[in-house]
């Protein structure tokens, strides 16, 4: 049922916008003017958070969720499972009297200690050492969850172990947006940029894709209760090929699920901009404004949570899965990722004058740098059983690491390389150093949706997230392989600058070298091609199509050297997360190969011997009337259907062979054979007597 009717429709935007959040418009009215500008050093300058306001703000945010309805308070964290987790405690304190009062300490706020042993941990915990710790991360407001009967404040925190250890997501996240910063700054420096006490982060705009289903389809199939996506499936004669969804009217019931989806969205202050129809009928997507990279993911949480939500108050079911369905267009999540320098300006966006152009192509430079030196570890990022069904597989973008700039930027770093001096096709110059480049407009680039990381005008987008991931960990990596290029070039500035060599000219040198050295990584070409495969290979680049060929990569001595380094992850956390990920995924694929046989044996065989009895007492009985007509046709038939039957038996055994001896290949490759039979079946089979919802039924009935 909608939730129109507990809104307002004529209640404006600006009204609702925030109002679940404690935000610094929100803390006017709760807090003094000292506690809120200590709070606005610690989230907008870094600065450690000042013990001596944390009871102010603990009672201002107790009597402000109370107000909105709130019971309990709860830490919310990202643990290594993918998700959230909470745990919810009232704010109710026994009084001298009998009684009770409502209570919110400074402690209570700063610190949470929930159970770490159930949590996955890659061995950083055992099952007897159980203390886990929650600590406040200030950058990101809390917020109120609201239920049908009552309401919880939810603190966004960090999580990890008793010695430290990081046992979330958010962690390492702070600690590469740290490394980052600092690296930028550095920079900025180098180029005389006055900061102020400002610190250089990065930016995120996500664009989540997901699909609806009615809800009684999805109650009728097994797999996609218990998995996700659907394990059997054949495609119908009309899904995405003529290509009338994309962008097309919305209809009227999934509009009315869209609005209530962005009021919720809104009243949690997360900027949802977009909507609209995506390729595959059933598939749409949202996104949002820019934001500061760690809200950013924690809004990007949030947002998959209320997707599901409010799906559910309109009878739909949100899928996040990011292959659903076979075949069809799967889902992703577009990561356009940038960087705010130290003087406030999008040090990704082409400035109006030399040097904010210097400092844009440094930037290009460094990326072409990180991401060529570190494609391994940037496909591992979006390493999972989900995205294999896409990267590398059935679509676009591949498990090939590749960078798209366009023409015109493209022809600039040509430029850089030969060290030449040309105009564009709009013509004019900059300079940097000795020599002219070409004009830089805003727009110097197509986009090319077949590339993993595309640069689209003032950004960098990261095609290859899958739609279920928390962008905290590709995020993780971009960060610290973009600050580990700029912390080269940096170290090569320096040393120039106490040489006294001109800033300039060595500058020059530098991106010259860089462009020389990695510009295998650039490719302005449809990705999808077999060419393009083949020249990836010519040119040495890394073609990790699968999760456990990707996920090695993190036990490398390169890998463990890079995120110590910069403070990120240290070895132990490295391989804990290695442990995780690659148990994560035989686990995912174990539970769909044993869900596959028993949709196979209690379902999809019973329906094929029933028709198979049918079709025989059928020809039993026209034979009987009729002994010239051989019914070939319907023999024929009949025998099809038999054969496909028998042949799904024979997988089903095969795999339930693999599901107790065999490897995630094994059991992959069992029951992609099953999968043939079981489709093949679903085309034969009446309808009427086909067990499971069609992909016709779930993608266009709704």
């Amino acid at each position: 049922m909608s939730r129109k009717s507990e809104l307002d429709p004529a209640k404006a935007i600006t009204e609702i916008y925030g109002e679940n959040v404690f935000s610094f418009k929100t803390m006017r009215n709760y807090l003094s003017d000292k506690a809120i500008n200590s709070l606005r050093e610690t989230m907008e300058k870094g600065k450690s958070l000042n013990p001596a306001i944390a009871d102010e703000v603990a009672d201002a945010m107790k009597n402000w969720a109370v107000s909105k309805g709130a019971t309990h308070f709860t830490h919310w964290f990202q643990p290594l499972t993918g998700t959230t987790a909470e745990k919810h405690d009232s704010f109710i304190a026994p009084d001298s009297e009998g009684g009770v009062i409502l209570q919110f300490s400074g402690k209570e706020l700063i610190q949470g200690e929930p159970d770490a042993s159930s949590f996955p941990s890659g061995g950083l915990r055992t099952t007897f050492e159980a203390r886990g710790y929650t600590a406040w991360d200030p950058t990101s407001p809390a917020f109120i969850k609201e239920g049908e009967n009552g309401a919880t404040l939810c603190i966004p925190t960090v999580f990890c172990g008793y010695h430290g250890d990081s046992l979330d997501k958010k962690t390492p996240l702070l600690r590469s947006m740290e490394a980052l910063s600092e690296q930028v700054c550095r920079l900025g420096r180098l180029f005389k940029i006055k900061d102020g006490g400002r610190k250089a982060y990065a930016t995120l705009g996500a664009e989540q894709e997901y699909f609806l289903i009615d809800k009684a389809f999805y109650e009728s199939r097994l797999d996609l209760i218990q998995t996700g996506r659907t394990i059997f499936g054949k495609a119908p004669a009309k899904h995405q090929q003529m290509e009338d969804h994309y962008f097309g009217a919305i209809k009227d019931r999934v509009m009315s699920f869209m609005d209530d989806l962005d009021r919720e969205l809104w009243k949690l202050g997360i900027p949802s901009k977009t909507r609209h129809n995506e390729v595959c009928p059933g598939q749409f997507e949202v996104a949002a404004v820019y934001e500061g990279l760690n809200l950013s993911v924690d809004h990007n949480m949030m947002l998959m949570e209320v997707l599901r939500k409010v799906a559910e108050d309109h009878d739909f079911v949100c899928l996040l899965h990011e292959k659903p369905f076979a075949g069809v267009n799967g889902s992703g999540k577009h990561n356009n990722w940038s960087i705010k320098g130290p003087d406030g300006k999008n040090w990704l966006s082409p400035g109006d004058n030399p040097h904010d152009n210097a400092k844009f192509l440094t930037l290009i430079c460094a990326l072409i740098k990180a991401v060529d030196t570190h494609a391994e570890i940037l496909r591992a990022s979006v390493a999972t059983a989900g995205n294999d069904h896409r990267l590398g597989a059935n679509e676009a973008p591949p498990a090939i690491l590749s960078i798209f700039l366009g023409e015109q930027l493209t022809g600039v770093i040509g430029q850089i390389e030969r060290g030449e001096t040309k105009t564009s096709k709009s013509g004019g110059f900059i300079k940097i150093g000795v020599s002219s480049l070409p004009t830089l407009p805003r727009d110097a680039t197509d986009r090319n949706r077949t590339s993993p990381f595309a640069f689209t005008g003032n950004k960098f987008e990261f095609r290859a997230v899958g739609s279920n991931q928390n962008c905290a960990g590709p995020n993780i990596v971009l960060n610290t392989i973009v600050a580990a290029a700029i912390d080269d070039i940096c170290a090569s500035l320096e040393k120039d600058v106490s040489a006294k060599k001109d800033f300039n000219k060595s500058l020059q040198k530098i991106l010259q070298k860089i462009v020389k050295e990695h510009k295998r990584i650039l490719f302005n070409g449809d990705n999808y091609t077999d060419a393009w495969h083949a020249e990836a290979k010519k040119r040495g680049l890394p073609n990790l199509k699968t999760t456990p060929e990707s996920l090695k990569i993190l036990l490398d001595a390169k890998t463990v050297k890079l995120f110590g380094k910069y403070k990120v992850l240290s070895e132990k956390e490295l391989k804990s997360r290695f442990e995780v990920y690659q148990k994560e995924y035989d686990e995912i694929i174990q539970v769909e190969s044993e869900v596959a046989v028993t949709i196979a044996k209690t379902q999809v065989i019973n329906a094929a011997l029933e028709y198979q009895s049918e079709l025989a007492e059928t020809i039993n009985a026209v034979s009987k009337i009729d002994r010239k007509n051989a019914l070939k046709s319907t023999r024929g038939l009949l025998s099809d259907v038999c054969a496909k039957t028998e042949g799904a038996l024979v997988s089903i055994s095969r795999l339930e062979k693999a599901i107790k001896k065999g490897s995630s290949k094994e059991k992959i490759a069992a029951l992609a054979k099953l999968r043939e039979f079981v489709d093949a079946l679903e085309g034969l089979v009446p309808d009427e007597k086909w067990p499971l919802a069609t992909y016709a039924e779930m993608m266009f009935m709704m």
